[in-house]
């Protein structure tokens, strides 16, 4: 077959030109900082529930196959605790071991997968979304905190209520900008009604503006990534984050019974680069930001060769 009419590398190439294209405008300082800010806000605030209701407004609760969550769950939580394990129960560990779980399934996941696998593996694809920050974060969340108050313990100090730190967490990860309009987008698809034009039409276009855009930041912040001195540690960070975890995922996959469309999902999911939440992680626990921010940075270039071989080979397994 012919490369240039290849189906991964027609889904692929506009991905990593469009963050090419950010990371030229990023180099050139096209995009400055207070820009990419305001950006990225207009993103998530905007885009994105514009695109996951529009998408989830349709779906109806009968046709969602839920067995992706118990393909890819289990095998990322496996993988965090052994990688805490290894390293040592110190905030340092817990974030570097988020690094290598948690993926970037809206910025780069969402765009690729209805460019690869179109509406029906986007819905699969939203299906671990709606859940991903919530059961990963809310995870590691819980370990810090636990972390945080022994240390806090070990210095004679006051450790912080674990109960309210939770409780926090699980609220600030359902009330927000992804999980949310995949919700409401559910709820309203059970109603049976349609989406009226004059709010379908506006929702579309919104949603069209989120791939080109959130590519081409994730470019931008390439561009200001550095990876000198942590080389080492950071490939170690993509080797669990693009390799490790989608062979674990679809170990998990094949156990769950899944094939087809839904396995192909769960594993070019898992095989997505770090994703940028971990990053605030390092910032609100003081701990391996730089290194966090080279893991993000490795683990998206590497993408180009380990993202393109998985969807090469699910291309002949599923």
């Amino acid at each position: 077959m012919n490369l240039a009419t290849h189906p991964v590398f027609v889904s692929l190439a506009p991905v990593f030109l469009l963050i090419g294209l950010g990371y030229l405008a990023g180099r050139l300082r096209w995009i400055r900082d207070a820009a990419v800010k305001d950006l990225s806000n207009l993103v998530f605030m905007v885009l994105i529930p514009a695109l996951l209701f529009r998408t989830m407004s349709a779906v109806r609760f009968e046709v969602l196959d839920l067995r992706p969550l118990l393909a890819y769950f289990p095998a990322a939580l496996l993988l965090l605790g052994v990688s805490i394990a290894w390293r040592g129960a110190t905030r340092h560990s817990v974030v570097v071991a988020l690094a290598g779980t948690f993926s970037n399934m809206v910025m780069i996941g969402i765009t690729l997968v209805e460019l690869a696998y179109g509406k029906a593996g986007l819905v699969t694809l939203l299906t671990l979304v709606s859940v991903h920050a919530l059961i990963l974060l809310s995870v590691g969340s819980v370990v810090l905190e636990l972390v945080v108050a022994r240390e806090a313990r070990e210095r004679g100090g006051d450790a912080p209520h674990l109960w309210a730190t939770v409780g926090s967490v699980i609220k600030g990860t359902l009330i927000h900008p992804i999980p949310l309009p995949i919700i409401c987008g559910l709820l309203f698809a059970q109603t049976g009604w349609s989406l009226p034009v004059v709010i379908d039409k506006p929702l579309q276009l919104l949603g069209n503006a989120f791939g080109p855009i959130s590519l081409v930041l994730v470019g931008v912040s390439l561009a200001a990534t550095p990876l000198a001195g942590h080389w080492r540690a950071a490939a170690e960070v993509m080797v669990a984050k693009n390799i490790v975890l989608p062979l674990l995922v679809g170990l998990g996959a094949w156990a769950v019974g899944i094939s087809g469309l839904p396995l192909t999902v769960v594993v070019v999911a898992a095989a997505l680069p770090v994703g940028a939440n971990v990053f605030l992680f390092a910032q609100r626990y003081n701990a391996a930001q730089e290194l966090i921010t080279a893991s993000m940075g490795l683990s998206t270039f590497a993408a180009l060769v380990t993202l393109s071989l998985t969807m090469t080979v699910m291309s002949w397994v599923a």
